[in-house]
């Protein structure tokens, strides 16, 4: 009878054995996306291949990943011509391309990556063992402004991911997770209900698909990024006062109920991935939302989905209430 390895034998065998596939998804980036090339090249883990899919750029953006990928003759560094249908939709093309044993990591080309990024990701995935439904390991940024002085860290969340977060909060930003091989096999047989549904974010349908499936989600207090903040990417922000009042506003627009719908058409194409409790609940989360008013909230409440604050999951409750996440309630009024 063969030995079984050792938890700590297994974590430094699988350390050693995790390729990632790097998706960096480009428009228009050439300010900013020479200082992220180096970042890769100064990883710690040097496992790791690079996919640039670029949405029509018009300035110098493709002519500095050449000339990072002439500079650096032994890696493999993929430069294709993406979708031109937004970030979101670019990042999902990729997918398809991480080979079976690899494991995945999204790029921001604005950001820069500290030297750990991935290998304390890799770190953290292995030393947690085998899951069977895949690992999502996450971090904080840490946010500066343009020329990258540091402004302050990006908030810590600290209730617990699962899927009832998941179903009603994005909180798992794609630019730090890393994804483990068998999470990456999950999101490439999900990825063509969640492109058909045009999902409003990549990061959000990740941590649903992964935490649906059953799969472990590692939130890691550390800061592995530094996220530029610039004005082509305000709208992400929530490490402010004025910006996390401007997220709660959200909930109680109409937009919000619609990215929620995307989002359940993306997860019902993979519905056979989730397991039978989640479905469950993704089932009653539909019906929830297509109630009226305060049986929504009701609904909701009894099914026991969360934010990752009280004011945040109060703000959902109330724009529940008041019929805000039914389709088609701009104006305020149930349809």
């Amino acid at each position: 009878m063969l030995a079984q390895p050792s938890a700590a034998g297994y974590a430094r065998a699988m350390t050693r054995m995790m390729p990632i596939a790097i998706l960096l998804a480009s428009c228009n980036g050439e300010r900013f996306i020479g200082t992220q090339l180096d970042s890769l090249a100064g990883q710690t883990h040097g496992d790791w291949r690079l996919i640039v899919s670029d949405d029509g750029s018009s300035d110098d953006t493709l002519g500095v990943v050449r000339r990072f990928a002439a500079a650096h003759p032994s890696r493999r560094i993929e430069i294709r011509q993406g979708p031109r249908a937004g970030a979101t939709q670019n990042f999902l093309s990729m997918i398809d391309l991480v080979e079976p044993g690899e494991a995945l990591a999204f790029c921001d080309q604005d950001d820069v990556w500290l030297p750990h990024r991935l290998s304390r990701g890799v770190a953290a995935i292995t030393a947690s063992g085998p899951s069977g439904r895949g690992v999502l390991h996450v971090t904080r940024t840490t946010i500066c402004d343009e020329a990258l002085k540091v402004l302050r860290p990006a908030p810590l969340f600290t209730r617990p991911p699962a899927f009832r977060n998941a179903l009603v909060q994005a909180c798992t930003p794609a630019n730090t997770m890393l994804v483990d091989p068998e999470g990456a096999a999950l999101l490439k047989a999900g990825r063509n209900g969640a492109a058909e549904a045009d999902v409003i974010s990549h990061d959000w349908w990740a941590y649903q698909l992964i935490a649906g499936a059953g799969g472990r989600v590692i939130r890691d207090p550390a800061q592995t990024v530094l996220y530029r903040q610039h004005r082509g990417n305000v709208m992400g922000r929530n490490d402010t006062a004025r910006a996390i009042l401007a997220r709660l506003g959200q909930l109680g627009a109409g937009d919000f109920g619609d990215w929620l719908r995307q989002n359940l058409a993306a997860l019902n194409a993979a519905r056979d991935l989730l397991t039978p409790e989640n479905a469950h609940v993704l089932e009653e989360f539909a019906a929830a939302l297509g109630s009226p008013g305060p049986l929504a909230a009701a609904r909701l409440a009894r099914l026991g989905v969360y934010r990752q604050t009280r004011a945040g999951t109060a703000a959902l409750m109330l724009a529940a209430a008041a019929g805000r996440l039914r389709s088609g309630t701009r104006d305020g009024r149930d349809r």
